[in-house]
């Protein structure tokens, strides 16, 4: 399996998935009354899903291979827990600005990124997340560097809904955020630059022929990813109220990277599977066992890229596309 996919758009033409749509979704609020105990999981995963999100808009829409989405996560981060330091503790617009600061820095690095291949683009982009993170360390009087960036304290949201310990409001506010970004990429992906989007990634070198700017196009959805994975570690700052300088790390990009090839590129719900597969597969690997639980994540690693073309995802499109004819051919 490649890490490119066929690319699948995701708009849902029968009623049947419009309803396992809906359900899916409600998933999240019926997991919130079942394990109450298990609310900081739910946030990890609808936090990270934001930026595996932005990551897929990158590699499995645009094509662009990339080690430093945690670059642009971590910048978000910072951005909204020095924000919150300095006095600007409001939420949602802090957000806003977290991703805003890292749609910048994604158009800067944009411009080193989209002019090479694929080995260019991942030496790049692994070198621009070195730079950032090395920079954050050794600006340890405004990041905090090794000890991290704490004393993040958040207004209530909406000045009504505060942020307990317990991870209650920051699971509703993961939600929403996490619901708006899937919005947010269906409408751009359904787009006429959606579909422009997917021309480049199966044959980049014919959409000039048809007036499209090949590296404008891939700058513009590079800088767009780069600012999504901003508004996840914003995201990340606001719900744990802690940033360190890990979440600037290049292994924290190759999980990104892991999480999004287990669930399916260039699949929306791709991004949501393998990260909720990822973070409650070692969470429970780590309890099994805290010492090898890495052994066990390799193997389920190269199960699914062996066995599972197309990720989970690709992996359950094909098993339904098998038995609907057979549904279909028992109702007549």
């Amino acid at each position: 399996m490649t890490l490119h996919e066929p690319i699948a758009i995701g708009r849902l033409a029968s009623p049947r998935p419009r309803l396992a749509e809906i359900l899916l979704w409600l998933t999240p609020a019926v997991a919130y009354f079942l394990f109450p105990d298990n609310l900081a999981l739910g946030v990890s995963i609808m936090t990270y899903a934001v930026a595996v999100l932005a990551l897929d808009l990158a590699l499995g829409y645009a094509g662009i291979v990339s080690l430093g989405h945690a670059a642009f996560f971590g910048i978000g981060a910072y951005t909204a827990g020095l924000l919150t330091i300095h006095g600007w503790r409001e939420p949602l617009t802090g957000l806003l600005i977290a991703g805003a600061v890292s749609l910048c820095a994604g158009f800067l690095g944009s411009l080193l990124v989209v002019r090479g291949k694929d080995l260019t683009r991942l030496m790049v982009t692994l070198g621009l997340g070195l730079v950032v993170f090395e920079l954050a360390n050794r600006m340890s009087g405004i990041t905090g560097g090794v000890d991290g960036l704490s004393g993040i304290d958040v207004a209530p949201l909406f000045g009504v809904f505060e942020f307990d310990l317990y991870g209650r409001t920051a699971w509703w506010y993961s939600y929403a955020v996490l619901f708006g970004v899937f919005v947010f990429l269906r409408v751009v992906l359904a787009s006429p630059f959606g579909l422009s989007l997917r021309g480049i990634r199966e044959g980049g070198k014919r959409m000039p022929a048809l007036g499209a700017s090949v590296e404008s196009r891939l700058r513009v959805a590079f800088t767009l990813s780069a600012g999504l994975a901003g508004i996840s570690g914003g995201l990340l700052a606001q719900t744990t109220q802690f940033v360190g300088v890990d979440s600037l790390s290049v292994p924290l990009a190759a999980e990104f990277l892991v999480m999004l090839v287990l669930g399916g590129t260039g699949r929306l719900y791709g991004a949501l599977a393998g990260t909720a597969l990822f973070l409650i597969a070692r969470e429970r690997l780590a309890d099994l066992n805290p010492v090898y639980w890495e052994f066990w994540m390799g193997v389920l690693l190269m199960a699914v890229v062996l066995f599972l073309r197309g990720g989970l995802v690709g992996a359950l499109a094909r098993l339904w596309a098998r038995l609907r004819p057979a549904s279909e051919g028992g109702a007549r």
